[in-house]
C-alpha cells in the first residue's frame, strides 16, 4: 500500500493542486495531511475547498489552532488575513480536526510538531543564535517515547527529513506543500529555508513483510502565480519565499 503524506500547505492552493495532481497521476488514493492547512496570504478559502472536497485524513496544526482559538486582534498578520478569508463552513471543518491521529491499520501516528506539542520542532533544533540544524538522536528518541507505531509523521518545520530510530521506527517530515521558507521569532529569531520553490510531499510504501520505503517528491508548479497573490495581498516577504525558497 502506498500512502501520500502532505503537510504545511499554508493556503497555497496552486501548490496543493499540483501535488494532488501528482498523487492522482500515480493512482494513489490514501492521503494523510499533517496540519497548517490554510494560514497564508495566498488563497486560504480555495485551499479549504480543495481539502474539504477530498477524503483526506487531516489533523490540526498550530496555525489551525490559532485560527480557532484567538481573536483576530490577537493573531499574527498572516492568520488575521486567513481568518477574514474563511467562512463558517471552513472554520467548522478545522474545528472537526484533532491535534493527533493514530491510524493503527496503517501503522501510522500523525502529529504536527511532536506527539505532545504542535509548536515544538521534532527533527530540527536551534542554536542560541538561531541556526537551524538536525536535532540530536537522543532528543528525537526522547520525543518518540511511548508512541506505539512503526511510522511517526510530523510537519511544522517545512524541511523534508527522515530519521530511523534505534528500535527501527521511523520519523518522517514530508516537507511543506506551500511554504518553502519562513522566519519565526520563537524560541529565538530564526529562518527556515529549503532553497527551492518546489512543493514538497512524501510517499510511504508499506510492504506485507514489514518493510517501509519512503520517497520524497519535489513538485514544480506555477509558484510565480502564488508569489503574485502574496505580493497583491501585501506580503513581499512571502512572495520572495515562494519565488526562491529563501527569505
Amino acid at each position: 500500500m502506498t500512502i501520500a503524506v502532505i503537510a504545511d500547505i499554508h493556503g497555497n492552493a496552486p501548490a496543493l493542486e499540483a501535488v494532488l495532481a501528482d498523487i492522482d497521476g500515480r493512482g494513489i488514493r490514501d492521503i494523510v495531511n499533517l496540519g497548517d492547512h490554510l494560514s497564508g496570504p495566498i488563497d486560504p478559502a480555495r485551499t479549504a475547498d480543495l481539502l474539504m472536497a477530498r477524503e483526506i485524513v487531516s489533523i490540526r496544526g498550530n496555525h489551525d489552532r490559532a485560527l480557532l482559538t484567538l481573536t483576530p486582534d490577537a493573531m499574527i498578520a498572516t492568520d488575521r488575513f486567513t481568518h477574514a478569508a474563511l467562512d463558517e463552513r471552513h472554520r467548522a471543518w478545522l474545528q472537526s480536526l484533532s491535534p493527533t491521529r493514530h491510524l493503527q491499520e496503517h501503522g501510522l501516528f500523525l502529529c504536527h510538531g511532536t506527539p505532545e506539542s504542535d509548536l515544538v520542532y521534532w527533527l530540527e533544533d536551534l542554536t542560541s543564535d538561531g541556526v537551524v540544524h538536525r536535532a540530536d538522536a537522543a532528543r528525537i528518541e526522547r520525543l518518540a517515547a511511548g508512541v506505539e507505531a512503526p511510522v511517526l509523521l510530523c510537519g511544522h518545520t517545512h524541511i523534508p527529513r527522515l530519521v530511523t530510530l534505534s528500535d527501527g521506527r521511523i520519523v518522517l517530515n514530508p516537507g511543506s506543500v506551500g511554504s518553502p521558507a519562513y522566519e519565526d521569532d520563537a524560541p529565538v529569531v530564526h529562518k527556515v529555508e529549503t532553497g527551492t520553490p518546489r512543493a514538497s510531499y512524501a510517499l510511504i510504501d508499506r510492504h506485507a513483510d514489514g518493510r517501509t520505503d519512503v520517497t520524497f517528491r519535489l513538485i514544480a508548479y506555477d509558484h510565480a502565480s502564488a508569489a503574485r497573490l502574496a505580493e497583491q495581498n501585501g506580503r513581499p516577504d512571502w512572495a520572495r519565499a515562494l519565488s526562491t525558497g529563501w527569505m
